[in-house]
């Protein structure tokens, strides 16, 4: 069967306001002026479905597609947490650091740093030990210099040195001071161009690079 056209006459023509409508099957033989014809529809002949059949089927579609995004974002949510739990420091490296995998891998991973390095850097500084407290003030696993202690004491052109740093406090719990302390040493990558100009300015002054090859050493040998 053909195409149907739907042709729509004015109401005015048929004595009434309402617009009267029919649909024939169109053939040859049949012409109308177009002056009586306000509007013309063409239907395929082999569409049965009305309109709100096919925007039900429409939208259950789209539904369908909405839930297969759905699963996928979901499944690659899962994907990235099993990446982030999963530990990525060498097992040469002995268990007083190894027990802090995830935070050394999470934040290694963030501030796009080797987990081996930061590994290496928190048995120098600490052996592990969260709340390890130097002779200079240093706090925690990564010896981060805070703004209260024995640091406060150090006085800079503008006034304490570490005035800006965390609390002692702070810095004793190891989420925050793995975070904090990779943070710091990813800005001095980025400030001087490499690890080892970095481990430098991270480590105590006035030793040059002896601090630096230290801690690439621990690396060299206990990293994957």
């Amino acid at each position: 069967m053909g195409p149907v056209v739907q042709l729509i006459f004015p109401g005015a023509m048929l004595g009434s306001l309402i617009l009267a409508s029919f649909t024939m099957k169109i053939t040859e033989s049949v012409s109308w002026p177009a002056a009586l014809i306000s509007e013309v529809k063409i239907y395929n002949s082999n569409d049965n479905m009305d309109q709100g059949e096919k925007n039900d089927q429409a939208s259950i579609s789209l539904k369908g597609s909405e839930e297969k995004v759905s699963e996928k974002d979901q499944e690659n949510d899962e994907s990235k947490n099993k990446d982030t739990n999963k530990c990525l420091v060498s097992g040469n490296y002995p268990e007083s650091i190894r027990q802090w995998c995830k935070l050394i891998t999470e934040y290694s991973k963030k501030n796009k740093l080797d987990p081996d390095l930061i590994a290496a850097l928190i048995w120098q500084e600490s052996g592990g030990n969260p709340v390890a407290y130097s002779r200079s003030g240093a706090v925690g696993l990564m010896q981060v210099m805070p703004k209260d202690g024995i640091a406060a004491t150090f006085q800079c052109k503008n006034g304490p040195c570490f005035a800006s740093r965390p609390s002692i406090k702070e810095l004793q719990d190891p989420k925050f001071n793995i975070k904090y302390g990779t943070g710091m040493l990813a800005g001095l990558v980025n400030r001087h161009g490499s690890v080892r100009e970095a481990l430098k300015y991270y480590g105590p002054m006035n030793v040059g690079y002896y601090y630096a090859d230290k801690v690439i050493g621990i690396f060299n040998n206990y990293g994957d």
